[in-house]
């Protein structure tokens, strides 16, 4: 790494400074320090902590020379204490100011800060209560240990100290300057992702959108690759959020997962979410291909499946049921990038892995949707943030604007296709018919050219019983149609029922050509555009 010293050579911890609101581990780690010879400074419960373990502890107040003072608020930002921790040993003014102050230096910094993003998680948590869990010493303390990292350890995550007491032991009480280095790195990102999230909620007091907008974000996972095998990859997760994308799934079967996997997951999860009773979602490049409802997991497969063949070899499949020994023989025929549902039977789970490529999750708890989190998508030099699209709309909100109204069978068809087509990508036309899509047309720069592929796709998978099972079958629409071709190609295939936004000039045209071959027709009064 560019940014190390190479003249900058391992140093000996003879002194350390351990302040942490999380004890946990906190006692092994200065057990281990005091078996080095450390000497430890301390404050408050820590220090009680450590004495009550049998550990000789100073207190901060005595290295200093100064009580804390305003109920706690005041304890370590004082000048003799700071003078410890960023004096550089190689410079000879620090060392003579030191010499001079009769300061001894400070080789290790270990403190984790007060526990803010859990306070202001709880629903009964009052502002004064948050204000006082905002951490000022603690953050000053680290921030200036790391800056000086060129002689000073500095340690703020329970996980680093086995890593840390190991080194230690293997080298005779030194720690190299590639570790302080790393352990500087960490310091950095803790001290931001504290203070994104006290920005984020003041901020959030005054506006959606704030005119600056901090984020902070934790690696959950490398991943096997990106969009492309060339490209690396990683998945991150949105501090202070409850869920994740991964949030309940727990990993039976398969190799690691990329890019792809991860978003085609993310949909598969999103739309079943939004589907009761027995389903099972397909998605092939971040598009459902075949969604469908059914009399158990099997039949909802097989009926999703029938949709669209050839785009279902190799997708993600997410059902909401039980996976049976049938149903698993069913999914091995084909081949699955990814498959995710409630459980599994133990011979089911068998007949599944016998294939070393899919990936196999077990969906224990989906995650629920934090009202908190923005929808971000990356442009050149920037981001675009915007509010959730929500759920979807509710019947009652919906209105028939033909005079033909739709039959309770058609209503159930409309109201599916339209949970679906929020969850295709624009321009989405989905196709359905009992509970099954029939065909899905998406991401066509012409709504009517959706149209014709979503027709299309369902007389490339069932040739001559396509007509069949077009006639009766219900169009749901993502955004308003411009012009009244698009319903009409649907209607000339057997479409009765369509449901859309409405909201074009032309809906006045769009509604008799529904009402010349009594078709019924909603307006759902809003969009559900996805790009």
């Amino acid at each position: 790494m560019d940014n190390i010293d190479p003249t900058n050579g391992p140093i000996k911890v003879k002194r350390a400074l351990i302040s942490v609101s999380d004890k946990t581990g906190v006692v092994d780690f200065a057990k281990g320090l005091a078996r080095d010879g450390v000497e430890i400074l301390s404050t408050g419960g820590t220090a009680s902590a450590l004495r009550e373990a049998g550990l000789d502890v100073t207190d901060v107040s005595e290295f200093t020379g100064q009580q804390e003072i305003l109920g706690g608020r005041v304890k370590t930002l004082h000048p003799r204490l700071h003078a410890a921790i960023l004096a550089r040993r190689s410079d000879p003014e620090h060392v003579e100011v030191l010499e001079s102050e009769d300061i001894t230096p400070i080789d290790l910094v270990c403190v984790n800060l007060y526990p803010f993003e859990k306070t202001i998680a709880r629903e009964d948590v009052s502002p004064q209560e948050a204000i006082e869990n905002i951490d000022i010493g603690g953050p000053t303390m680290i921030r200036a240990s790391a800056k000086n990292h060129e002689d000073v350890v500095v340690v703020v995550k329970p996980e680093s100290y086995d890593a840390v007491l190991a080194e230690l032991d293997e080298t005779d009480g030194e720690i190299s300057a590639s570790t302080r280095h790393w352990l500087a790195n960490e310091a950095f990102a803790q001290t931001a992702r504290y203070d994104a999230a006290i920005s984020r909620w003041f901020s959030e007091s005054y506006e959606a959108f704030p005119e600056h907008r901090v984020f902070a974000f934790e690696k959950l996972m490398d991943l096997s690759y990106g969009e492309n095998p060339h490209q690396r990859a990683a998945l991150y997760s949105e501090v202070g959020l409850d869920s994740n994308v991964l949030t309940g799934m727990s990993k039976l079967h398969g190799r690691a997962l990329s890019f792809n996997n991860v978003l085609d997951l993310d949909a598969a999860r999103k739309l079943l979410a939004d589907l009761e009773g027995p389903a099972c979602v397909i998605v092939k490049h971040n598009n459902p291909c075949g969604v469908a409802l059914g009399d158990g997991g099997l039949d909802a497969y097989e009926r999703a499946r029938d949709c669209d063949p050839i785009s279902a070899f190799g997708g993600v499949i997410a059902i909401n049921r039980k996976i049976d020994l049938e149903l698993a023989e069913s999914l091995h025929r084909n081949f699955v990038e990814v498959l995710i549902a409630p459980d599994y039977d133990p011979e089911a789970l068998e007949v599944l892995q016998k294939k070393e490529a899919i990936r196999i999750f077990r969906d224990e708890a989906p995650p629920n949707s934090d009202p908190r989190e923005k929808d971000v998508k990356r442009v050149r030099g920037g981001i675009l943030i915007q509010d959730r699209d929500g759920e979807p709309e509710q019947r009652q909100m919906m209105e028939v604007v033909t005079k033909v109204k739709p039959s309770e069978d058609a209503w159930a068809d409309l109201l599916f296709a339209w949970t679906v087509c929020r969850h295709v990508r624009s321009n989405a036309i989905v196709l359905v018919k009992d509970g099954v899509t029939l065909g899905i047309g998406a991401g066509q720069m012409s709504r009517v050219d959706s149209v014709r592929l979503a027709i299309e796709k369902c007389r490339e998978a069932h040739g001559e019983d396509a007509d069949d099972r077009l006639a009766g079958c219900a169009l749901a629409s993502d955004a308003f149609f411009p012009f009244a071709d698009g319903p009409a190609a649907a209607i000339e295939a057997g479409a009765t029922s369509v449901i859309q936004p409405g909201g074009s000039k032309r809906d006045g045209e769009v509604i008799e050509a529904c009402e010349e071959s009594e078709t019924a027709m909603v307006f759902t009064r809003h969009r559900h555009f996805r790009h």
